[in-house]
């Protein structure tokens, strides 16, 4: 099993089919959801994650989430899309209902971490924060810096985050190294710096969204 970056960015992780339930999710979350496998003992979930670098163009997620559920018809009883809106406007839950499959609620993956009430909550007071994950702090020029054109026109930098006020790293692990990472996304993007995140918390959090689905359909197979 390939998990590095780069792998998940360009062509995702393929599913071991050996489980009765597939999670279908964005290469983004492939190591924090095989955690939640390992620490729930969910050897009933197989994971199958599309391209992280999906998230550049959110309208070509859905069309592969599609081709994903339609390659999985007949293999899984429940395919479960662990997705957020992610920038679709609506439309892949509108897919998700059409093709008969769940999926995660909430507006990104942000949300997932934090909790999704408890992001709404915060939601007026943080209106101006960008927010970056693991993933994103370790792939910040693959998917910030480079695709905004910032490597070659510093100068647009004040154009695309003059209306923000700091950089959130929602941490789901202590890493040093990842927080000075971190830190220095901000700096570059001249935003103020904020650490948010506890490990266990996060992953909870992320568990409870997988879980406390319309059908809890994932846990309830889990006792089956």
């Amino acid at each position: 099993m390939i998990m590095d970056d780069l792998s998940l960015s360009e062509t995702g992780l393929a599913p071991d089919q050996t489980g009765r339930i597939l999670l279908i999710a964005c290469g983004a979350l492939a190591h924090e959801i095989l955690a939640l496998k390992a620490a729930n003992g969910w050897s009933h979930i197989d994971l199958q994650c599309l391209p992280a670098k999906l998230h550049l163009w959110p309208d070509r997620i859905i069309p592969a989430v599609e081709e994903a559920v339609a390659a999985a018809d007949g293999a899984y009883d429940t395919v479960f899309v662990v997705y957020a809106d992610c920038g679709t406007g609506g439309l892949l839950k509108a897919a998700c209902d059409r093709l008969g499959v769940e999926m995660v609620e909430g507006p990104h993956c942000y949300a997932f971490f934090e909790g999704n009430s408890v992001f709404a909550a915060r939601a007026e007071e943080e209106f101006d924060a960008f927010y970056l994950t693991d993933f994103l702090v370790r792939q910040f020029d693959a998917f910030v810096w480079r695709p905004m054109g910032l490597d070659r026109h510093p100068e647009l930098r004040d154009m695309y985050f003059g209306n923000y006020s700091k950089l959130v790293y929602q941490a789901q692990k202590d890493d040093p190294a990842l927080d000075a990472k971190a830190e220095d996304c901000a700096r570059r993007l001249g935003l103020a710096y904020e650490r948010k995140g506890e490990t266990n918390k996060a992953r909870e959090n992320y568990g409870r969204a997988i879980t406390l689905s319309p059908s809890n359909a994932v846990a309830r197979a889990g006792q089956a």
